[in-house]
């Protein structure tokens, strides 16, 4: 791996001495995800996924350290060894997806809404800048607090402050027992279940909610223990679905394979649970209200103006061709700030991944 880094090392210093950009690039499968990529021929590649492998596995603190590389695919298996997870359930995308690429990307899946974010997990990255020094941020320990915010925020970044070297994460036991409830509800329905169990210790753990045959159908799967699954059993009701079905749901949920995803443009929708239906026309539901994706072509400002009354926000998800609009939410002009002079400390030349995140830089 030290031949890999030198590699990787010099590229960076190539590319900022030449003055081009330099896109960063893992597996791949996240390509779709942000802004578009402009063709290479204006920069160069950085490929990433040479650089892989697990540097340290704690099962009994909960924590994993790999290089960004490493395939999300061989670190799950890892952890269902000893039977742990990932508890915010990224989306693969493929079998090449990697854990830098899941960190970069910020996505979380269904277990988001009982789980946390994915940046809730992560305890320190090592990050390469734009003069070729390896920076190390946070550690392998919640308590470590020395540059945790910094590894935060690399969560979501787009690869805009450098690649990623080496990411910490906090795992999670797999739930004792897990099963799935399907009931025929409507959406003003569905969303007013969803509020009512809120506000009883019921271990959901995932929800999703969508028309399928002109029908509206609610699937609520619930994680813990024999007792907690019975008691939750009783109290959302509805047919029990076998543990094949609920394991293809999901995991057409998670890695987003379900026809549904297929729709362009995808609009992402997130919103506080409690938000009453948009009437946005075509939607499906998932984190017990707090995710709306939404289908079909609609004006920009007027699904972002109703995402931000309600204090959320609207993303461009999928899409063909060239985005007309830019893809991410506006945020406040105090993140822009504190953004723009992120980037200025670790990349001054404005050379990793530019407009990918943000247009402007």
């Amino acid at each position: 791996m030290e031949y890999v880094l030198s590699e990787m090392i010099d590229k960076v210093m190539t590319a900022r001495a030449s003055q081009r950009p330099l896109y960063l690039q893992g597996g791949g499968t996240k390509q779709f995800y942000g802004e578009a990529m402009p063709p290479l021929p204006n920069g160069s590649l950085l490929d990433i996924s040479p650089f892989q492998g697990v540097v340290n596995y704690q099962p009994s603190e909960l924590v994993i350290t790999a290089r960004a590389g490493t395939p999300l695919a061989e670190i799950e298996a890892l952890l269902a060894e000893k039977r742990q997870m990932l508890a915010f359930e990224p989306p693969r995308f493929g079998p090449a997806s990697t854990i830098g690429g899941c960190v970069a990307t910020g996505l979380s899946g269904p277990r988001r809404m009982q789980a946390g974010a994915l940046r809730d997990f992560v305890l320190g990255a090592t990050l390469l800048d734009a003069s070729g020094t390896i920076l190390r941020f946070g550690g392998e320990v919640m308590k470590n607090v020395a540059g945790y915010d910094i590894s935060r925020l690399l969560a979501g970044s787009m690869g805009i402050f450098g690649p990623m070297l080496e990411v910490s994460i906090k795992v999670a036991p797999m739930p004792l027992v897990e099963e799935t409830l399907m009931l025929e509800v409507s959406e003003a329905e569905a969303l007013q279940r969803f509020n009512a169990w809120r506000s009883k210790p019921l271990p959901i753990s995932a929800t999703s909610w969508l028309q399928e045959a002109g029908k509206g159908v609610l699937r609520v799967r619930v994680s813990g223990s024999d007792p907690a699954i019975a008691s939750a059993r009783r109290a959302i009701g509805g047919e029990r679905l076998t543990d094949e079905q609920a394991g293809e749901f999901w995991n057409a949920m998670r890695d987003q394979t379900h026809p549904w995803f297929q729709s362009r443009p995808l609009w992402r929708v997130a919103v506080p649970p409690t938000t009453p239906a948009l009437g946005l026309g075509d939607t499906l539901i998932e984190w017990n209200g707090g995710l709306r994706w939404v289908a079909g072509t609609h004006d920009a400002d007027t699904i972002r103006s109703k995402a931000s009354a309600h204090g959320g926000h609207a993303m461009l998800y999928r899409y063909e061709g060239t985005a007309q609009v830019p893809v991410f939410h506006p945020v406040s002009a105090a993140v822009r700030v504190i953004s723009q002079r992120l980037k200025q400390e670790l990349d001054p030349t404005g050379m990793f991944n530019p407009g990918r995140l943000f247009r402007e830089f």
